[in-house]
C-alpha cells in the first residue's frame, strides 16, 4: 500500500470506481439475463401447455383415469423433456409424467392452479421437494362447450440450467471485477505516482523553507493549479524572507543598542523575577550568571524596586525612584525608570538603571566648592572689615598700631587676589578656545629644577630649608608652555616649603628615562595622611579641616598641577607617610 494518504485515496477512489460500476452493470447483467430466461423458459412452458392442452383436453372433460393418461403424459415428456400434470376441477391429481396420481397431493392450493381456475394461463417457481430442485410451473385451464374450466394442464421444467448459467456468469463477473480492481489498483498506483511527484517536490521544498532555507524556491511546471500554488508559495517564501530579514536587522539593531547602551536594563515579569537583563544591568548590579528567575529583591537588593513594580502593574501608570546601590565595597546610585509592558494576558515589567553616582557626586563637589569658595573668600575679606572697621574707629594716635592694621588690609587683599586670579586660571584652562591658543613649546627640562630654586630661593632662605636638584647628563626635551610649567613646578615645590618644618629638606630632580622625562618633589615634612590622599587634587580641598593658615594656602595649587599635567599629556602621582614625608612624581612625554 502507498504511504501517502492522497495516494491511498486516488487508489481507493479508482478502486471503488471501477468496482461499483463492475457491480452495478453485472447486477444488471444478471438480472437481464435470468428474467430473460426465465420469461422465454415460461413463454416456452406456456406454448406446451396449450399444446398439451390441446392434445389432452378430451381425457380431462371425460375425466379419464390415470392407466388411460399417464402413458401418454409419459411419452409426452419423453420427447420434450416436459413434466406433465392433469388436474381436474377439484384439484386432484388426474395423472402425471413423473409421479404416480395417487402419491401426490391436492394441487388446489397451488398458486399456480389457482391462478389457472381464475381464467388465465398462470406460472409460479418454487422449490419441488419431490425432484429437490427448483421448477417453474405453468397451468392452463382447459374448459366444457359452456367455457366452464374442467381442469388443468400443467408444464412444469427444471431451473437448473438458467440457475448454472445464472451462477456462471455470477462467476465470470466477479472474475472481471478482480481483473479490474487489479487493474485499476495499479493505474491508480500510477496516476498517483504520476500526479504525487510535485507534490512531494513541493513538500521537500515547503520543509526547506520552514527549517529557515528562504533561499529555495519551487520549480514546478505542471500547467495546472499545482503550478499556480508553487507560484504563489514563491512569492509568500519571498514576501516572508523579506519580512524576517528586516526583522532580524531590527532585532539585531535593538539588541546592539541594547547591550551596548550605558545605562542597565531589566525586564521582570509579574511576580518581580528576572527574565532578562542587558550586558550593563549585570556588570552595574553584579548580577551572577543563573540571575534568571531569580526575585529583583534577591539579585538587586531592593524592596524599593519591588514595590514600585508593583504599583505600575497595578496603576498600568511607569513609576521612577533613586535607589542607593553598594556591592563588593561600591556604593552607586541608580535612578530607575519602570514602565509596565502588557503581552498578552500577562504583564511584564521593565526597568532602566541609570547611574547618576558621578552626577551625584559631581553636584555633591560642586556644592562643596562653592562652600569652599565662599569660606576662602569670606576668611579674608572678614579679616579686611575687621581691620577697616578698626582704622575707622582709630583716631590714629598710634601710628604702629595703624600701620600694623593697613599692613594686614594689603596682606589679606593679596591672598583675595591671588585666590581669584587662581580660580580665574582654572576657569581659563576649562574653556577649550583658550586651551587651543596656548603655544606648546620645546622645552629643555634639566633646566628648570635650578630655575625654580632661584625663583624661590627667598622663601627657602626664610625656613632655612636646604633645597636639592638633579639634572639629567644630556639635554631632555618636552613640549609645553614655558609659564605654566614654570608655575606647575612651583607649586609643588611652594607646597613642600609650606609643610617642611625649618631646617628641613626638599629636592626636585629631572630624570630622562626612555620616552619619558620625570619630576620628583620630595619633602621630609610632616606627611600626608592616607586617607586624604585621593582627594588632595581636588580643588578646596585641605587635610587641615580647621583651615588653619599657619600651615598652607587655599588649596587650588594641587588642582592647578593636576590640570597643567594633564594639559601636557602627562601623569601626576603622589607617595606620602606621616612623619616621612611626601613625594610628588610627574612624568611627561619626552620630545625626540
Amino acid at each position: 500500500m502507498p504511504q501517502s494518504k492522497i495516494s491511498r485515496r486516488i487508489t481507493g477512489s479508482f478502486l471503488m470506481l471501477t468496482a461499483s460500476a463492475i457491480l452495478l452493470l453485472g447486477a444488471y447483467l444478471l438480472h437481464f439475463y435470468y428474467q430473460d430466461s426465465l420469461t422465454r423458459q415460461t413463454d416456452e412452458l406456456t406454448r406446451s401447455a396449450i399444446l398439451a392442452e390441446t392434445l389432452l383436453a378430451d381425457a380431462v372433460r371425460q375425466d379419464s383415469p390415470e392407466k388411460d393418461l399417464t402413458p401418454k403424459l409419459i411419452d409426452i415428456q419423453q420427447r420434450t423433456g416436459l413434466r406433465l400434470t392433469l388436474i381436474n376441477a377439484d384439484g386432484r391429481v388426474l395423472a402425471d409424467s413423473s409421479e404416480p396420481a395417487e402419491s401426490l397431493d391436492n394441487h388446489r392450493t397451488r398458486p399456480e392452479v389457482q391462478g389457472a381456475f381464475a381464467g388465465s394461463d398462470s406460472h409460479a417457481i418454487r422449490y419441488s421437494d419431490t425432484l429437490k430442485e427448483n421448477m417453474l410451473y405453468v397451468a392452463v385451464p382447459v374448459y366444457d362447450a359452456s367455457a366452464n374450466p374442467l381442469g388443468i394442464v400443467r408444464t412444469a421444467t427444471s431451473l437448473s440450467p438458467i440457475e448454472a448459467a445464472y451462477a456462471h456468469g455470477r462467476s465470470m463477473i466477479l472474475l472481471a471485477l478482480l481483473l479490474t480492481s487489479l487493474a485499476a489498483l495499479a493505474a491508480g498506483l500510477l496516476l498517483a505516482h504520476h500526479e504525487l511527484r510535485p507534490i512531494r517536490r513541493m513538500t521537500a521544498d515547503a520543509r526547506a523553507i520552514s527549517d529557515g532555507d528562504f533561499k529555495r524556491r519551487l520549480a514546478i511546471q505542471t500547467g495546472d493549479e499545482l503550478e499556480l500554488l508553487a507560484q504563489t508559495i514563491n512569492q509568500l517564501t519571498a514576501g516572508l524572507a523579506k519580512k524576517i530579514g528586516e526583522a532580524e536587522a531590527a532585532s539585531h539593531q535593538q539588541s546592539l543598542i541594547l547591550e551596548n547602551m550605558d545605562n542597565g536594563v531589566l525586564l521582570l515579569n509579574a511576580q518581580g523575577k528576572i527574565l532578562t537583563a542587558n550586558r550593563q544591568a549585570a556588570r552595574l548590579l553584579s548580577l551572577e550568571s543563573d540571575y534568571a528567575g531569580k526575585s529583583s529583591i534577591q539579585a538587586v537588593g531592593s524592596v524599593a524596586l519591588a514595590a514600585a513594580a508593583r504599583d505600575a502593574i497595578e496603576t498600568t501608570m511607569p513609576q521612577s525612584l533613586t535607589i542607593p546601590f553598594r556591592q563588593q565595597g561600591i556604593s552607586r546610585t541608580f535612578a530607575v525608570f519602570i514602565a509596565p509592558c502588557p503581552e498578552g494576558n500577562s504583564v511584564r515589567i521593565l526597568c532602566v538603571f541609570h547611574d547618576i553616582s558621578l552626577l551625584q557626586q559631581m553636584a555633591e563637589r560642586q556644592n562643596e566648592f562653592v562652600a569652599n569658595a565662599a569660606h576662602e573668600i569670606r576668611t579674608p575679606l572678614t579679616a579686611i572689615y575687621g581691620f577697616a572697621e578698626t582704622l575707622l574707629d582709630d583716631d590714629f594716635r598710634e601710628p604702629a598700631i595703624s600701620r600694623q592694621c593697613i599692613r594686614s588690609i594689603y596682606e589679606e587683599a593679596g591672598r583675595l587676589r591671588r585666590l581669584v586670579n587662581d580660580l580665574l586660571q582654572l576657569a581659563r584652562l576649562e574653556r577649550r578656545d583658550y586651551r587651543s591658543q596656548l603655544v606648546l613649546e620645546r622645552i629643555d627640562a634639566g633646566r628648570l629644577p635650578a630655575q625654580i630654586g632661584q625663583r624661590l630661593q627667598a622663601q627657602l632662605a626664610a625656613k632655612q630649608l636646604h633645597f636639592k636638584t638633579a639634572a639629567p647628563p644630556q639635554p631632555a626635551f618636552i613640549k609645553a608652555d614655558p609659564i605654566l610649567v614654570d608655575q606647575m613646578l612651583a607649586n609643588l615645590v611652594e607646597n613642600a616649603i609650606h609643610y617642611t618644618p625649618e631646617g628641613g629638606e626638599i629636592s626636585l630632580t629631572c630624570q630622562a628615562t626612555g620616552k619619558e622625562v620625570c619630576f620628583m618633589i620630595s619633602d621630609n615634612g610632616d606627611g600626608i595622611a592616607p586617607e586624604h590622599l585621593p582627594f588632595i587634587f581636588d580643588r578646596f580641598y585641605r587635610a587641615d579641616k580647621t583651615r588653619s593658615r599657619s600651615s598652607g594656602g587655599s588649596g587650588i595649587g594641587l588642582s592647578l598641577v593636576r590640570f597643567f599635567v594633564e594639559l601636557f599629556n602627562g601623569r601626576i602621582t603622589v607617595a606620602s607617610e606621616l612623619q616621612q614625608g611626601t613625594t610628588f612624581t610627574i612624568i611627561l612625554p619626552q620630545l625626540p
